[in-house]
């Protein structure tokens, strides 16, 4: 991945969740209070001190009201469409190494798809939130992904294609001796 992409996408979701926060008339305690995330945290990342994790993107997009995927999108977003696999905005958690890839152009359209790595040994959790306004399909491209969606454990191979149901807690993680990669589609609703 090239450090520059990421710096540059970092800084983007910096700012998009300033100005979603700024939007709503929130203070920091008030996100901190919605999100779970400690108000420390949100300030460190709102200047660009500190990338934040993919469950704290979780819990702050599910405070908005918006999809993970939204928020990134929102940060992403040049009205291109065309993106070239050098160009398209990979960011990786700084505390897993799960790696995200927006294959989609970043033209904000109603498809969305999105290449994740998942390391092994990983797991991602997200609350239902996070799923609320976005139907969703997980499609294993490599490795073993176990998804738990709400009380359902699924174990998903390479070829495998889940289709997600109602919102519910979710989990991915990788319980196998490679790094899983998966490809998710997303609709809004």
């Amino acid at each position: 991945m090239s450090e520059s992409v990421a710096v540059d996408l970092t800084q983007a979701i910096s700012s998009r969740v300033k100005t979603e926060r700024e939007a709503r008339h929130w203070s920091l305690s008030e996100l901190a209070e919605r999100s779970g995330v400690s108000k420390a945290m949100i300030s460190k990342i709102e200047r660009g001190e500190a990338s934040p994790t993919a469950t704290v993107l979780g819990r702050l997009s599910g405070a908005f009201g918006l999809t993970l995927s939204t928020l990134l999108v929102l940060a992403e977003q040049t009205g291109e469409r065309l993106a070239r696999r050098a160009q398209q905005a990979v960011w990786q958690d700084p505390e897993t190494g799960y790696i995200r890839r927006r294959i989609s152009p970043p033209t904000g359209g109603v498809l969305e798809l999105l290449e994740i790595e998942l390391p092994v040994g990983v797991k991602v959790p997200y609350p239902s939130d996070a799923f609320v306004f976005q139907h969703q399909q997980i499609w294993v491209t490599q490795g073993v992904l176990t998804f738990r969606e709400g009380r359902q454990l699924y174990q998903l191979e390479a070829g495998d294609c889940l289709q997600l149901g109602a919102p519910a807690d979710c989990e991915f993680f990788n319980a196998g001796d490679e790094a899983c990669r998966y490809l998710v589609g997303l609709v809004r609703r």
